[in-house]
This record gives C-alpha cells, structure tokens and sequence, in this order.
C-alpha cells in the first residue's frame, strides 16, 4: 500500500508488511461512513494508529462498540465504575509486566476476542513502543508442505501458564498497578485450528503464539515444542512486522484475527498510562 486519500482520510503506510497511521480524522466526532473507511483499513493492514485524539474514556467506548460488542476480561480488573475498561498503567521505577511477550488477544477463550483498541495518555520521552506481527504473511510464506500439515492440526490454548508466572501473585493480591481476579477458567484448555480462516477477508492466517498456546492437540508438550518454537520464531520476523511508537493521546487499534503483538519493556525508569478496550470475537474457523 502507498500512501492514499480515503474520503476526507489520509493513509500512511508504516511498513510493506502491516500498519497504517490514518490522519484527517477525529474520533470525537466521526461519522458513519468515516468510521466505514477506517474499518476497512483495519480489516486491510492488520493495525491502525491515530494521533492527536484528545478524547474521553466515554468517546474510547464508544468508538470500540462501533466494533462489536466489548468484552468484560474475566481474569484482569477493569476499571470500577467501567469495568470493559482496562487502566494499563506501569509506574516508573517498575518494569512492564502487562503484554509482554508476543501474543494475540485472549486466545484461550473459546471466542477470543476481534480486536483491541489502546489509548495513550501518560507516554515515556522514549521506548515503550509496540511491535505487531503479520499472520497473514506467517502463513503465506510457509512452505507448500508444511501449509498442508499445519491446516489438518489444531493447538490447545490455555491463560494456565501465562498468568500463573512468578510475580503473578501480587495481582491477585491487588498490590500491583493492574490486578488480577483468579477465575477457576484459567485453567481451562480450548482447541483452535492452528491455521485459520478470516471471517471477513477471507484470508488464511496462522493462529499459534508463545503466550497461551500449550502444544498440539493429540500430542504430548514435548512432541510439540520443537514445530511450535519453529512457528513462534518464524511469525515474528522483523520483515512480517510494523513498530509503533508512541505519542500523547495516540491511539492503536488491531484485528486480533490478522496479528499478534508485543509490548517493549525498556522503559523502567518512567511511567506509561494507556486505557484499552477489547472487542468480542467468534469461534476462530
């Protein structure tokens, strides 16, 4: 894609692999057809960011129901008086737990989630970037034989591992910036296929990432590891891959269905307070 106007929108392509930063727009007061170009850019590139959004968390809402209906996350606390909410905030001095490691939103529910959308408002003078990761191209630029082998398999996903780590414990105990609530579905295991179709484009894309996914279905942790470490290196190659960097008020948006992402953790020394809302999603086919 090259830069290009859509109705009053200006496009700006951040890398060949995925990502547009959408200008000539404000949330504050979009309407439905402009709201219908950016959708489509969401749909094209994986994952959208705006700058300069002054907004509200009412306006943050609002614009992630024009998506789908908002997800209450059964395991991290949302806001108190607005619980679809969820207050990202890593303090300074403290190194950032939330996000980092790569991922697709929430893949062990057995409808995880469309997409997501992450409000900026207190940003470090650097670092803090997210990185996010093609899976269209993932798949794409697999080798004939192994696309065949990869589409008659599935992968069991779990929050089992992830959110039982050490230093987990802390947030279930509300000592920490952003706090769990254990939930007995943490240790539930779900089955996806591990290359999935994209209900809207059509698109095939691999569906396996390092943060909830435990091993193939019908095979040992140990029998799996060694494709699925192969999957985990080769989804995340730099040329399949857009950085962001963050400004004040800057907003990203992605289709959980079309890329995994990363939080960077450099940035220790300063604080970061982002808002986010996730978006329900439908049982990947």
């Amino acid at each position: 894609m090259t830069d290009k106007t859509m109705s009053q929108l200006h496009l700006h392509p951040v890398t060949g692999a995925c990502g547009v930063e959408i200008s000539g727009v404000s949330l504050a007061t979009l309407n439905n057809e402009t709201f219908s170009d950016i959708y489509q850019a969401f749909l094209d590139c994986g994952v959208v960011f705006l700058r300069d959004q002054d907004i509200s968390l009412d306006d943050l809402v609002s614009f992630g129901q024009r998506f789908g209906e908002l997800e209450v996350h059964p395991i991290v606390d949302g806001m108190e008086n607005a619980p679809e909410i969820t207050k990202v905030l890593k303090p300074a001095g403290e190194s950032a737990s939330f996000g980092t490691g790569w991922h697709s939103d929430n893949t062990f529910f057995e409808k995880p989630s469309k997409g997501s959308v992450l409000y900026g408002k207190t940003i470090p003078p650097y670092g803090g970037d997210t990185v996010f990761a093609n899976q269209y191209l993932a798949y794409e630029r697999l080798s004939d034989g192994l696309k065949q082998k990869l589409e008659t398999m599935n992968a069991v996903h779990s929050a089992g591992e992830a959110y039982t780590v050490a230093g987990t414990q802390d947030k279930y105990d509300k000592k920490t910036a952003i706090t769990y609530t254990w939930d007995d579905s943490i240790m539930d295991e779900v089955v996806h296929p591990v290359v999935i179709t994209h209900p809207e484009t059509g698109r095939k894309a691999l569906y396996v990432n390092d943060m909830f996914t435990l091993r193939f279905e019908g095979m040992t942790k140990a029998e799996s590891q060694p494709l699925l470490d192969y999957l985990y290196a080769h989804a995340t190659k730099p040329e399949f891959c857009c950085r962001f960097r963050w400004s004040p008020n800057a907003i990203a948006f992605w289709d959980n269905r079309a890329v995994q992402h990363y939080a960077v953790d450099d940035y220790q020394d300063f604080e970061r307070l982002m808002y986010r809302v996730t978006i329900n999603g439908d049982k990947p086919a």
